[in-house]
């Protein structure tokens, strides 16, 4: 059996996403077909469009993605056909990390998630001339109407919540929010300075206020998310396009510096201010996806202030922990994600991609149709 699918495809001889019909195999014995009903547009997509990362293409990407559950093989348990899943990344499930509750951080990471094939090599995907197309992205490849996922990368959540909110928290929002609360750990009554006011970061000022800092500083070149970072909890916001950003913060924190910054733009120098601007035994988060060859630097007398720099990626914390947590939020108001979400059809995936890139849209959530 194979299953006729639409999807978004990147090919190394284009600069924008091809949208064409794709067969889709059956799932094999531990995998789990998913038909996927939406899926966000992350930064990490549009670095694989662009061939800055090491997963072959063509290849379906996709790694937010949302839907029901059809079938699953015959070594799978634990989920069911009917169930709503939210998709995550993909991990072995018995390294030290995975049995820590640290998926992201498997040794397996880059295998399982950036190489776009099962761990055998072979691909679940062909395109209209038969040929091979790299799927299992993220364990997901969620750029299509179908997909193959496995058990460790799929949260069950609750019927009744929307798709295009739940969307964003494969990735994005987790990563965001998961690295204010578990690898910042950020303190009620501290002070925080947000680079980027994207999904990540508007995840991380909202994580940031329920965490009870004090003030919270959003730094951004949009004056549309510096506004909508205002609604959401920050209490101050710097526009980059035309203020030092660190000379700023430390205006606004009295000459200190901040106690935490989160850095979510993937830009070298931004991840540098991002520890310049942090006070005595002040932490920087470093989210960003930047190249492989892209360096970080800081002034070396500076960080024997006490100063700490951490990367985290995908919240730090196992999704199907992280996103009920977030999930609670929400139910409760004090997590809008809806004020993220703006929809597209799959069809429209490079309108997504322009108005994404433009700073006209924080989080484009992709529909698909069946």
């Amino acid at each position: 059996m194979s299953i006729d699918v639409t999807a978004a495809v990147a090919r190394a001889d284009r600069t924008d996403f091809a949208v064409e019909p794709l067969t889709l195999q059956e799932p094999r014995a531990d995998e789990i077909l998913v038909r996927f009903t939406a899926v966000g547009l992350c930064h990490t997509d549009l670095e694989v469009l662009a061939g800055r990362l090491p997963t072959p293409r063509p290849v379906g990407a996709g790694h937010e993605g949302v839907g029901v559950v059809e079938a699953v093989g015959s070594a799978v348990t634990g989920l069911a056909p009917g169930d709503k899943v939210v998709a995550s990344l993909d991990s072995c499930g018995s390294c030290r990390s995975c049995l820590a509750g640290q998926p992201a951080y498997c040794p397996q990471h880059g295998a399982l998630n950036f190489a776009a094939q099962r761990s055998d090599g072979t691909v679940g995907l062909t395109d209209a001339a038969g040929r091979p197309v790299h799927d299992h992205f993220f364990g997901q490849s969620s750029f299509a109407n179908w997909g193959l996922a496995h058990q460790r990368g799929l949260v069950r959540v609750d019927a009744d919540l929307d798709d295009t909110i739940l969307a964003p928290l494969g990735c994005g929002v987790v990563t965001g929010a998961g690295a204010v609360w578990n690898a910042l750990r950020v303190q009620p009554g501290s002070t925080v300075a947000v680079f980027g006011a994207g999904a990540v970061g508007l995840s991380a000022i909202m994580a940031a206020k329920a965490a009870g800092a004090a003030q919270i500083i959003a730094v951004d070149m949009h004056a549309e998310r510096l506004a909508l970072a205002a609604e959401l909890g920050a209490t101050d916001g710097i526009d980059a396009s035309s203020a030092d950003s660190v000379r700023e913060i430390l205006s606004l924190t009295s000459g200190e510096g901040v106690d935490y910054s989160v850095e979510c733009t993937g830009r070298p120098e931004v991840m540098a201010s991002s520890v310049e601007a942090l006070a005595a035994l002040g932490t920087a988060g470093i989210l960003g996806v930047a190249g492989l060859d892209a360096d970080v630097r800081a002034n070396a007398f500076e960080l024997l202030k006490g100063r700490t720099v951490i990367g985290s990626v995908m919240g730090h914390q196992a999704p199907g922990v992280l996103i009920p947590r977030i999930l609670d939020l929400y139910r409760r108001g004090q997590f809008p994600l809806e004020r993220l979400v703006r929809t597209y059809p799959l069809t429209n995936i490079n309108a997504a991609v322009a108005d994404s890139r433009a700073g006209k849209t924080v989080k484009a959530v992709l529909t698909h149709t069946h």
